[in-house]
């Protein structure tokens, strides 16, 4: 069995004295896993670093078998973002995320695509925090949990939308959520909204939707593992952002 493409590395792990074994993420053949000989060597330790985007040759016995990879750089994304800490943490979180709902071998090819994309952005473009927001949407569409936000669950209604129901991720008006408007989740702007921009605050709002959908819905269905690390981390570091932001705001206006 052989075949050729190009992947996402995900993660690495050692194996032996001088084995790794990856794991990668193609277009194709999904999630996959292999065997790279001699990759803890100086030649190819630094091309293996998670996020980089490979060109792989994949050979075993059998296609159920772990077989091995022959590896090529491409590009190399940790370089990009390794001067920016809220990139770099956004880097390990949608590498960490896909790697915990990826299942083995399993084609994915337009959340592959999204997800080439948004890592092509990271530290590049100003606005890729939004763009991260819309991939976790997509993250959990693929997942078979998709948020409706085009219409009220209640009423039918497409304007004033602003809240997601924890159920069954549908959107619900003010009018239509009355007396339980405390029970739902925020429907920011950015959530809907295809282009633009988006401030700190409400794409940590966003995050809080999405986030209780990919915790309490998706994590529990690959049997309540909890999520990543990474992504609590990610969260944090933007609302610390959002609070410099804020104090920087506040000494403008009293002239500090």
């Amino acid at each position: 069995m052989e075949w050729r493409t190009e992947g996402i590395l995900l993660a690495k792990r050692r194996h032996g004295e001088t084995g790794v074994i990856i794991t990668v993420f193609t277009e194709l053949y999904g999630r996959r896993l292999g065997m790279v000989r001699g990759g803890v060597s100086r030649k190819i330790a630094p091309v293996l670093q998670p996020g980089s985007q490979l060109d792989l040759t994949w050979r075993a016995r059998l296609d159920e078998h772990l077989g091995t990879f022959k590896v090529e750089p491409v590009k190399s994304r940790a370089a990009m973002v390794m001067s920016d800490r809220l990139a770099l943490s956004g880097l390990n979180t949608v590498l960490a995320l896909l790697d915990f709902i990826l299942p083995e071998g399993e084609s994915h090819s337009v959340l592959y695509r999204s997800s080439k994309n948004l890592l092509d952005l990271l530290g590049q473009d100003p606005l890729w925090p939004r763009s991260y927001v819309l991939w976790e949407c997509a993250l959990l569409k693929e997942a078979g949990f998709g948020l409706d936000l085009e219409t009220c669950a209640v009423n039918g209604s497409a304007e004033d939308l602003v809240y997601v129901s924890p159920r069954s991720g549908r959107a619900v008006s003010s009018e239509g959520a009355g007396e339980w408007a405390s029970r739902l989740l925020p429907l920011p702007p950015c959530l809907r909204e295809k282009g633009g921009d988006a401030t700190i605050p409400e794409i940590i709002s966003a995050l809080h939707t999405t986030g209780y959908f990919l915790s309490t819905k998706l994590a529990p269905a690959l049997g309540e593992r909890p999520l990543p690390d990474d992504r609590e981390r990610f969260v944090t570091l933007l609302c610390k952002l959002a609070t410099m932001q804020e104090c920087d705001r506040t000494s403008s206006a009293i002239g500090l």
